[in-house]
């Protein structure tokens, strides 16, 4: 995980921007669903499941900068579904990418410790880079969460504005109480983010990122650019949910460097066989949008 050569610990931020800037700002989405593994001709198994991991992370290997495996995919094999996801990580750390485990976990006190020491521990059973988590038991319940992930090299992913219809009646409520009062429970959020991330210091990327929908219009939500800080962005809703990457700078500004453009189902249509090329495709999509070099 976060190590350096000689042990020190290597902050997630500065591992995410330095992989963003060696390969490309994609996160390729591991999502091995009941439909796709029949219409690949693999089963829900371990064997099954095994398979189509590999194939995304050979795909993504040298282009993304992350993969982030849909847990529940891999739960709902049980033992045999751990299994082969247990394989698919060791490959994706093998290959060099860093791996966003797509848990969303939050809990309070000891629970949710224990869920971050099996996700983001270094010694931990999964040893992900970075865990996604929902904030919604109160930002201060992730204290511990976000502490265990700084002490081993990890990161966490917040969420905050999601493209789910039943989200919005929570995500633009506004607070009535609390150092927040007068913004929306999504701008809060977003502001107890970017304030964690002030307090650790000034990387260019946070170690604490937030997950804000890429078919949402953040204005909706009251949220600004300027808003998110250091914060890493991770971005669903790319290709098949309908948002272009051509439109990152529209839809995130100044902050649009700090994106992490995930698409999961949109890489998945060519079968396995065209994974790769849709792969490079997006990479190269990403640096034409943002004016890199490829």
């Amino acid at each position: 995980m976060g190590t350096d050569r000689t042990g020190g610990t290597v902050p997630f931020g500065v591992r995410l921007a330095a992989a963003i800037g060696s390969r490309s700002a994609l996160c390729v989405g591991i999502d091995p669903h009941a439909a796709t593994l029949a219409a690949w001709g693999l089963g829900r198994d371990e064997q099954g499941l095994t398979a189509f991991g590999a194939t995304l992370v050979d795909a993504a290997a040298g282009r993304a900068a992350v993969v982030k495996p849909q847990i529940a995919f891999f739960e709902a094999a049980g033992v045999a579904g751990f299994r082969a996801l247990d394989a698919t990580l060791r490959r994706a750390r093998d290959a060099g990418l860093l791996v966003v485990a797509d848990v969303k976990r939050g809990d309070i006190g000891s629970t949710g410790d224990d869920y971050a020491e099996a996700w983001i521990d270094r010694d931990g059973p999964f040893r992900a880079d970075a865990m996604t988590v929902s904030p919604y038991l109160g930002y201060g319940s992730l204290r511990g969460t976000v502490d265990l992930a700084r002490a081993n090299g990890a990161g966490v992913f917040v969420l905050a504005a999601t493209s789910n219809p039943e989200a919005r009646v929570l995500q633009t409520a506004v607070l009535v109480e609390g150092p927040r009062a007068g913004r929306t429970v999504a701008a809060g959020i977003v502001e107890d983010v970017a304030d964690d991330n002030r307090s650790a210091g000034d990387a260019p990327l946070g170690d604490v990122g937030l997950v804000l929908g890429a078919t949402l219009d953040l204005g909706d939500f009251g949220i600004s650019g300027d808003d998110i800080g250091t914060a890493p962005v991770l971005a669903p809703g790319f290709g098949a949910q309908g948002a272009r990457i051509e439109d990152l700078r529209s839809l995130y500004g100044s902050r649009a460097e700090q994106v992490l453009v995930n698409e999961s189902r949109g890489l998945l249509v060519d079968g396995p066989d065209g994974v790769a090329a849709l792969v490079a495709d997006r990479a190269d999509r990403i640096a034409a949008a943002l004016g890199t070099a490829a």
